[in-house]
């Protein structure tokens, strides 16, 4: 029936934040009122059945307008997902400061309490990386990769410091070969030889399947690169690992980045202040995504080597003064620019919130 001026409207429901510390098995959730004051506490496990309780034992206190989640590249990817998706806005937040934690000691529910409340104070306002796209694939091949081109370089070493205390006979028939014909020889050894010759074919074998998961994995990144943000390898100097690198470190959710700044302190190369009284001054910043930055290093290299444009600042700035070093980190900080202005000019489609 019709509303009137007369019927009494039913109340609005009463919002609420949620802070949760998030564990391998188990999440502790705290609920907070929006004056600061705690509701309940309460463990889920880290399922998904464990998350649609969570969320429904907090609703129980209220609308839940925003969630508070500790470790949301890790224990807590699974949980920000499933916010996310419920329409809840969900926050990233660090850990305790280590004072703080001193004076109020150590428990989950502490924890829990803190992230609710950095929340609610709006210290904590990072938006999480919503993993749930063509970036989080490139993230875990990349993963996979690295570690496939680490055990093959080992494995590499090993097989030359075998063979450098060979065997006369055996080390002088591998000398002078290139690692190509190496490997293939040392694969084709007899392994019922001696202990030094099965040795060096199990590790040639080895060297032969790294090398081989290898190159399958950097087609399969590449591939995602150029369906997703084929503007990235057009860059002088970007190959599909810095693009991938980059494009991890952005997230597939990159609109969450406010502007080139925040992706530049984001890559660790935005100049932190560092003045006191009449020192005015800016020092590194050694903070960031490290892979990132590093990833903008070997873009720098790259360009100093083959790109004219990068050669005449290099030589422009040095004749103004500035040593190499200090070139490099400016030019880190142009290519930044460069790179964010092609993610956002490629943004990635985001998945749906799902409805009640």
């Amino acid at each position: 029936m019709p509303q009137t001026a007369d019927t009494p409207q039913p109340p609005s429901p009463t919002s609420v934040v949620v802070g949760v510390d998030t564990h391998k098995d188990a999440h502790v959730a705290v609920v907070l009122s929006l004056l600061g004051a705690v509701l309940d506490s309460s463990s889920f496990p880290a399922t998904e059945a464990g998350y649609e309780a969570l969320l429904a034992w907090a609703r129980e206190f209220g609308q839940v307008t925003r969630a508070g989640v500790e470790g949301t590249g890790s224990y807590g990817a699974g949980l920000s997902r499933h916010l996310v998706a419920e329409g809840i806005e969900t926050i990233e937040v660090n850990r305790p400061d280590r004072a703080a934690r001193r004076r109020s000691g150590k428990t989950d529910t502490v924890d829990a309490e803190a992230a609710a409340r950095a929340v609610l104070g709006g210290r904590a306002c990072g938006t999480p990386k919503t993993k749930n796209g063509p970036v989080e694939d490139l993230r875990v091949l990349k993963v996979v990769k690295d570690s496939a081109v680490r055990d093959r370089t080992r494995a590499i070493n090993q097989l030359k410091a075998i063979l450098v205390s060979a065997p006369a006979q055996l080390r002088e028939a591998m000398a002078g070969m290139t690692n190509p014909t190496l490997f293939t020889a040392c694969a084709e050894l007899d392994p019922e030889a001696g202990a030094t010759h099965h040795a060096l074919h199990l590790l040639a074998l080895r060297i032969k399947q790294l090398s081989a998961e290898t190159t399958a994995l950097t087609r399969k990144i590449t591939k995602i690169v150029q369906r997703h943000n084929p503007g990235l390898l057009e860059l002088t100097g970007v190959g599909p690992d810095s693009a991938a690198t980059l494009l991890v470190a952005a997230g597939d959710n990159h609109d969450r980045l406010r502007n080139e700044a925040s992706f530049a302190a984001l890559c660790g190369v935005s100049p932190v202040e560092h003045s006191s009284g009449k020192s005015q001054r800016r020092r590194l910043n050694r903070g960031g995504n490290r892979q990132a930055n590093a990833a903008l290093y070997r873009i720098v290299l790259s360009r100093l080597r083959w790109d004219d444009r990068t050669l005449a600042y290099l030589q422009r700035r040095t004749a103004e003064g500035k040593t190499k070093r200090e070139v490099v980190r400016c030019l880190k900080r142009y290519v930044a620019r460069e790179i964010h202005r092609c993610l956002s000019a490629s943004p990635l489609p985001l998945p749906a919130p799902r409805t009640a």
